[in-house]
């Protein structure tokens, strides 16, 4: 691990997202908490919490932290067909907390996919990012804007070729 015993404590967030891919069946389930595991949102949500409060254990090298404030909240996208997750976390002390906003984004995100894949296996896992860190020596940081088009091109489930696939126009 990086030595931090001469690093100020000071206040630091972090803000990560996901995005999950799914069919418009699965979105319409996963929304009316129809799941054979249960509800999904609610579900997942938890798990990203304990995912991040646990990142220390998770990935090597990392500090562990005294966090003062983990929060996961997934939010539909129907015209996207994704589900949007977004994991804050914060702490006082000599590290930043990146590692566990988007360690509790991953697992949401996993969450989410194992709560589904006995409807539907061509979920997508689309991308996990950081958004924006606040504080120590390097301060803000925030992702630049711009247009983030995380639709597909074609949709999980969708028909190619006569067949119904996982794979991508133009992939083996």
């Amino acid at each position: 691990m990086v030595d931090v015993s001469a690093k100020p404590v000071t206040a630091r967030r972090a803000v990560a997202e996901a995005t999950v891919a799914v069919s418009p069946e699965t979105m319409s389930l996963v929304i009316d908490g129809g799941g054979s595991k249960g509800d999904v949102l609610g579900v997942a949500e938890l798990a990203g919490v304990m995912g991040g409060k646990r990142t220390s254990e998770l990935i090597p090298l990392c500090h562990p932290l005294p966090l003062t404030d983990l929060l996961v909240a997934i939010t539909p996208d129907r015209a996207a067909g994704v589900l949007r997750i977004r994991a804050e976390a914060a702490t006082t002390g000599q590290t930043g907390v990146e590692m566990e906003a988007m360690t509790a984004a991953s697992v949401a995100a996993l969450t989410v996919y194992d709560m589904v894949k006995g409807v539907e296996r061509g979920v997508e896992i689309r991308s996990v990012r950081l958004v924006s860190k606040t504080g120590g020596k390097s301060g803000t940081w925030v992702r630049s804007p711009g247009p983030v088009d995380d639709r597909p091109t074609r949709r999980p489930g969708d028909r190619i070729a006569g067949r119904v696939g996982s794979k991508r126009k133009g992939t083996a």
